[in-house]
């Protein structure tokens, strides 16, 4: 693994943890099929279905994680959670339907989380 897919798997882990935390319940983790990826996907306290992509830099970095949602990256996300969506409609139905978000972590000493909700 290199040491740039062991930063990734770092920042899931603290997203999954900032998600708890905050009340979510997580229903799946790194959902992969031909038509797309999910890193991490859960359900708010109000019930919405929540497709949530983590990105994680290091403090060293001379860009911010949040750099890294291009628009093609943001449609290829939007497609895989439709799709996901589309073939689970017990998560959504009489519920608040469904959001896509955000979670930039940036790996240092003291690592930060921003959460960004509804991101498109």
């Amino acid at each position: 693994m290199t040491k740039k897919e062991d930063l990734g798997k770092l920042g899931e882990e603290m997203a999954c943890g900032y998600l708890v935390g905050k009340g979510y319940k997580i229903i799946e983790r790194n959902f992969k099929k031909p038509w797309g990826e999910l890193d991490i996907i859960v359900i708010a306290s109000d019930k919405t279905l929540v497709f949530v992509e983590v990105k994680t830099g290091s403090d060293s970095d001379s860009f911010k994680p949040e750099d890294q949602m291009t628009l093609a990256k943001i449609r290829k996300f939007k497609r895989a959670a439709a799709l996901y969506a589309g073939h689970r409609p017990e998560l959504i139905e009489g519920k608040k339907g469904w959001r896509l978000d955000l979670i930039a972590i940036i790996w240092g000493d003291t690592p930060v989380v921003r959460h960004y909700e509804q991101v498109v």
